[in-house]
């Protein structure tokens, strides 16, 4: 096996990797929203690529709300 190969996992192995269900895993191939390669039938995912799609998929979180802005949003 090649270390190419010995990087790539299917999608129990990446559902398991994420904490997520294989049919959230099986939704992202669907929408092309993660990115993977199909090898004759099989759908497989390179870890360095997991990782970099991790990354660039990271969300900010927004300044915090002013005490005076919570209550008024409250009221």
């Amino acid at each position: 096996m090649s270390a190419a190969t010995e990087q790539m996992i299917d999608i129990a192995g990446l559902a398991e990797r994420l904490g997520v269900s294989e049919r959230f895993v099986r939704r992202l191939v669907e929408e092309r929203r993660i990115p993977f390669f199909k090898i004759g039938r099989h759908v497989r995912f390179d870890l360095d690529d997991v990782e970099k799609w991790i990354r660039e998929s990271r969300v900010e979180p927004s300044r915090p709300v002013s005490q005076r802005g919570l209550a008024m949003a409250r009221s």
